[in-house]
């Protein structure tokens, strides 16, 4: 073995043990999503933001708030009402009358971590003042750039079901966000743990952070490292192509997705302890990676096909590259 296939391989350790780190500590909150958080941590490792949209009381803003937590990292956090302000996020220069001077106030958005609780009740002039700070990692104020710090990620979550005062996210927005993720009604079994667990306090009370912002920024780039194989970079292109003239689907997946799809590959591989990356990581990642990004024509709604169920016939219809 090389040197540098050793790097690569000694690279992965890390990131699947400090996956592992992450995936235990949440779960000392959040019972019995598992999937769920490693598709939390393949969004971290690749600096990409994530919606996790549920319906109510399923734990959400736990889910985030518990992300958070985790990492060593600075966090803010959004209340989305329609009331909200672009200047509420990003900040304001304000006059100083003890200097005679106009300073600039950070808004949350200047920190590591953001939870942008219920989205969709943002207004839709305050959802796109997260556009550039979601995708450029900068925001425009007054004129003035300011960057970001790293990481950078924003964790947002909306109910599907409320409509009422609400405002879709529009097709842009949702194109920023890497993976769409749900936690779904958990079993018998797990609701009774939910139940003796925070009987007595809630475990968050005591959660400390097992991931510090400079070993992120550094697993990041080890992930880049992952090898992707000609034909396995061939087959995330035909299947984002293949959304594109799909019959059910009036809005295809965009490069930006092609370009998510393939570094989310990469770090489920480096969790899953492997050096290169195999289709099966592609075909696990489709529907919480391009789901979201499609608009589904009139007919297929109406006949009850979801969006998840048409990525499914995509994937499915798309040859899988084998080892010659």
């Amino acid at each position: 073995m090389n040197k540098v296939a050793k790097e690569v391989n000694q690279g992965v350790l890390q990131v699947q043990e400090a996956a592992d780190r992450f995936v235990n500590n949440v779960s000392k909150v959040i019972v019995g999503k598992k999937s769920t958080i490693e598709l939390v941590m393949v969004a971290l490792l690749c600096e990409g933001h994530v919606l996790i949209e549920d319906v109510p009381g399923i734990g959400k803003t736990m889910l985030a708030k518990t992300t958070a937590k985790s990492l060593g990292c600075s966090f803010k956090r959004i209340q989305s009402t329609p009331d909200l302000l672009p200047s509420d996020v990003t900040g304001i220069h304000y006059f100083n009358q003890k200097t005679s001077e106009f300073e600039f106030r950070p808004g949350p958005v200047m920190t590591n971590i953001v939870l942008v609780d219920e989205i969709n009740r943002a207004t839709p002039r305050t959802q796109s003042c997260l556009l550039e700070a979601m995708q450029e990692r900068q925001v425009t104020v007054d004129l003035e750039t300011i960057p970001l710090p790293r990481p950078f990620l924003v964790i947002a979550t909306q109910n599907p079901i409320e409509l009422e005062g609400t405002f879709p996210l529009p097709e842009a927005q949702l194109d920023r966000f890497l993976l769409r993720v749900s936690l779904g009604y958990p079993s018998e079994d797990e609701e009774g743990t939910i139940l003796s667990r925070f009987e007595q306090e809630n475990p968050m009370d005591s959660l400390t952070s097992v991931l510090e912002a400079t070993e992120l920024l550094e697993l990041q780039k080890l992930c880049r490292q992952v090898y992707v194989e000609d034909s396995v970079r061939k087959y995330v292109t035909a299947i984002t192509r293949a959304t594109r003239g799909h019959e059910g689907i009036k809005l295809g997946a965009s490069p930006r997705a092609s370009l998510g799809l393939h570094l989310a590959a990469q770090a489920l591989a480096a969790m899953r302890k492997r050096s290169y990356v195999i289709p099966d990581d592609v075909k696990y990642l489709a529907v919480p990676a391009l789901a979201h990004r499609l608009i589904s024509k009139t007919e297929a709604h109406l006949r009850g096909r979801s969006l998840e169920t048409i990525v499914g016939e995509v994937v499915s219809s798309v040859p899988v590259p084998v080892e010659e």
